[in-house]
């Protein structure tokens, strides 16, 4: 499924759809470009699931837990090459009870267990968003549109 979004409102409210839909346990992988939208759409669906504190990027701490009506893992592996087996042992714990989105995922290819749902986020002009969002489990995807 592909969606364009014009503002970052657009692209945080599209996030809060899916994450009407996410239940503990799943993992929603979001990749894209620098500045392309992951953390804006991240906080769209913290935001559904009960998160009252600011949702920021955790490039630089790795990782942000927040409570809602559900435990919140926000993970980003930007500053990963690869995560290795003592890197996995720290990341772990985030995904218990859980629902996770994790940023830049590539770095955790054969690592990760498989998610629920994949975003991608390109940029189409300043303004508007490209978002592409595949599941194996189409109910997760039903109310997005």
């Amino acid at each position: 499924m592909k969606v364009v979004t014009s503002s970052p409102d657009e692209t945080e409210a599209l996030g809060a759809r899916l994450g009407l839909s996410l239940r503990p346990g799943d993992l929603v992988l979001v990749s894209g470009e620098l500045g392309s939208g992951k953390t804006t759409f991240i906080r769209g669906a913290c935001r559904a699931l009960g998160v009252t504190r600011p949702v920021t990027s955790p490039t630089y701490t790795i990782g942000h837990r927040y409570e809602g009506h559900v435990l919140v893992s926000h993970l980003d592996l930007y500053r990963f090459e690869t995560v290795t087996e003592a890197d996995w042992a720290d990341l772990e714990p985030y995904f218990d009870d859980s629902v996770v989105f994790v940023e830049w995922p590539d770095a955790g290819s054969g690592r990760l267990p498989r998610p629920q749902v994949s975003v991608r986020l390109a940029h189409v002009s300043p303004e508007r968003r490209e978002v592409q969002i595949e599941s194996g489990e189409p109910e997760l995807l039903a109310g997005l549109i």
